[in-house]
């Protein structure tokens, strides 16, 4: 069956380089299910390079965790863990790339897929990494200042004693209710200006700005289909983080790949 495709007026200066603005097409849960399926195929078509990404997202967690107990600060290991899925969007840029040219037949190694991703920084993806971490930034930031109004006489002298300040007082819980709703405002936030504006940069020469409006209309014009995939992604990252974020070596690059394949059936093909 044939997508439907929707159109919107360009917006102006800020539309594609072609001067028109991006369609997008109306998705559904079969959509979901075929790119999570071919995800997979992905995955299990290249494992160690596929793998790769994710042991490399793993490690750079376990490694920032270690220099936040390094350096004292016990507060942010929370969030810091809970916030570190939201850059996941742009470390994956190197799993769309191999499931493009999964996609299209081309052999490929690791030059090839590193050289593709190095390249980014020319292009429109390092504005997109720039509103990845500022969001981010934003939620660290916003944790530290509620922890001031909120918690400001508890002591944090160790993780331990951190845990039982937030999870075992009345001040704790507040704290933990406020932090998780302002979380989810920027977590839908982000996911909604990324979900497929990072393989859209990586596959067609467009501007950030478009690309970001193009994925906002996916969101919007599909929610609960989306708010579905939002929904899965959330739980699986998180649930990867548990076992010292090892889980991210298999789900990252499936949820990587799996994103290349929705987004290809989100955005048609640009019209030659």
């Amino acid at each position: 069956m044939t997508p439907k495709t929707s159109d919107t007026d360009p917006s102006g200066d800020m539309a594609s380089p072609q001067g028109a603005a991006l369609k997008v097409n109306t998705v559904s849960a079969q959509d979901i299910k075929d790119s999570l399926k071919a995800g997979v195929a992905d995955f299990l078509a290249r494992p160690v390079m596929s793998g790769f990404f994710g042991l490399f997202y793993a490690v750079f967690g376990l490694v920032f965790v270690w220099c936040l107990i390094w350096l004292g600060k016990v507060w942010m290991i929370i969030p810091a863990i809970v916030g570190f899925p939201l850059v996941a969007p742009f470390a994956a840029a190197g799993l769309y790339e191999m499931s493009r040219r999964l996609q299209s037949g081309e052999q490929f190694g690791w030059s090839d897929i590193l050289t593709v991703m190095a390249n980014q920084r020319k292009r429109e993806m390092g504005w997109m990494a720039f509103v990845t971490l500022f969001i981010f930034w934003v939620w660290v930031y916003q944790v530290r200042l509620w922890l001031a109004i909120i918690l400001q006489n508890a002591s944090f002298s160790d993780f331990d004693g951190f845990l039982n300040t937030v999870f075992f007082t009345s001040e704790g819980w507040t704290f933990l209710a406020i932090g998780t709703c302002i979380g989810a405002g920027l977590s839908a936030v982000l996911f909604s200006v990324t979900v497929v504006a990072m393989p859209l940069l990586l596959d067609r020469e467009t501007n950030f700005v478009s690309a970001m409006l193009a994925s906002i209309r996916v969101v919007t014009e599909n929610p609960v289909v989306m708010l579905g995939w939002a929904a899965i992604i959330s739980a699986t990252m998180l649930l990867s983080l548990i076992p010292a974020f090892l889980g991210l070596i298999f789900t990252l690059p499936i949820l990587g790949h799996t994103t290349w394949h929705l987004y290809q059936r989100a955005v048609p093909p640009a019209e030659d």
